[in-house]
């Protein structure tokens, strides 16, 4: 083979893409040392795509104090790009990694998102791109949007504090405040619509602590918030693939910032060159924490298999583990997949030999490449 690309998503709790293209290349030349490697760690929309980003192309990470998804201050990020736009993960202020495991899905807020595009704004940034997953909250960004000068009011014209348990009070939305023109595009790893049985609530809710107990309150007042949207825009945002993303952050882009909505795992390989560079490579490895039913639906793995596909590459993911629905991926590119687990374990113990199972499923599927060769 003369060359190998490596284009993985990180495994969350465990390793970072980085880590991971890492290994996989130490275990791929001490098997076939005349083999170019090439290392391109991804994100499809989450965690890790503004650092991504700052990895293909420059550019300055900038921290500062938002508010956090449980109104406690948190040390905040962004990354600001070498053509002067920013890059903005919305879980760097609002996600599950900060709540401590204290879930609070009727509280938690979106505010600290807004100060974020607030901070870049004031600092001369114009194109922001907003990178939507992993979120704690599931309020339709109504916190966000507070904090941008938009208020909320109930049908008696009283305010309405923008917590996701008063959605279903909400009955007019106001812009106290002109923001600078602004051109937002968010980046999305889901294409969810924000209400219904694939929307925002039902699917991304219980990982955010929503019960069947809270989901008709909830479920509710996205449904409140649809309507105001639609009635206001004269269009329907709420449900357009990809508004249910990052509980409404979609759908709050498209409304209260007039932006637009792309896949970011599409983005981030344009960045990256990724089709120029399937010119020249014999194999693709790719991988996911966990492949399942709903990695087709935007996650990193899909969208490195649809090029690999359209190339006539050939792709493999060496995945954490596969959970249900993962052979659906074979109709998008993906040419095998393999999970690192060797034993029955847990968490704690998979973080523990993550490293070296990887290192090993790797050289496991070159060798069987070389006997086929």
């Amino acid at each position: 083979m003369k060359r190998i690309l490596l284009a993985t998503d990180s495994f969350k709790g465990t390793m970072t893409a980085a880590e991971i293209c890492e290994i996989q290349r130490l275990a791929i030349r001490r098997l076939l040392p005349d083999t170019e490697v090439c290392e391109l760690p991804m994100a499809d929309g989450g965690e890790g795509f503004s650092e991504a980003c700052r990895r293909l192309g420059g550019g300055e990470r900038v921290e500062i104090t938002v508010t956090g998804p449980l109104h406690t201050p948190v040390q905040g990020f962004y990354t600001r790009l070498p053509d002067g736009s920013a890059a903005i993960e919305m879980a760097a202020a609002s996600g599950l990694p900060l709540t401590g495991g204290r879930l609070s899905p009727l509280d938690a807020t979106t505010f600290g998102v807004g100060e974020l595009i607030l901070h870049a704004a004031e600092r001369g940034a114009r194109r922001i791109l907003i990178v939507l997953g992993g979120s704690a909250t599931n309020d339709g960004d109504i916190g966000m949007a507070a904090a941008l000068g938009y208020r909320f009011e109930d049908a008696a014209g009283n305010p309405v504090e923008p917590l996701a348990r008063n959605l279903p009070e909400i009955a007019a939305i106001r812009q106290e405040r002109e923001l600078p023109v602004l051109e937002v595009t968010a980046a999305c790893d889901v294409d969810n619509p924000l209400c219904g049985p694939a929307g925002a609530t039902a699917v991304f809710g219980p990982q955010k602590g929503v019960t069947q107990d809270l989901f008709p309150l909830l479920e509710g007042g996205m449904q409140q918030l649809a309507a105001l949207m639609e009635k206001e825009s004269g269009q329907p945002l709420a449900e357009m693939p990809g508004a249910g993303a990052a509980g409404g952050l979609g759908a709050a882009v498209l409304f209260f910032l007039h932006g637009s909505l792309r896949s970011g795992i599409d983005m981030l390989l344009d960045a990256a060159g990724f089709d120029r560079l399937l010119e020249e490579t014999d194999l693709v490895i790719t991988g996911e924490g966990c492949m399942d039913g709903q990695s087709i639906r935007g996650k990193v793995t899909a969208g490195v298999g649809r090029r690999c596909r359209n190339a006539g590459v050939p792709c493999i993911a060496l995945c954490g583990s596969l959970g249900e629905g993962a052979e659906a991926m074979y109709s998008c590119g993906i040419s095998a997949m393999f999970s690192t687990l060797r034993r029955f374990s847990d968490m704690e113990l998979s973080a523990r030999t993550c490293r070296e199972d990887m290192q090993q499923l790797t050289e496991s599927v070159i060798r069987l490449l070389l006997e086929r060769s």
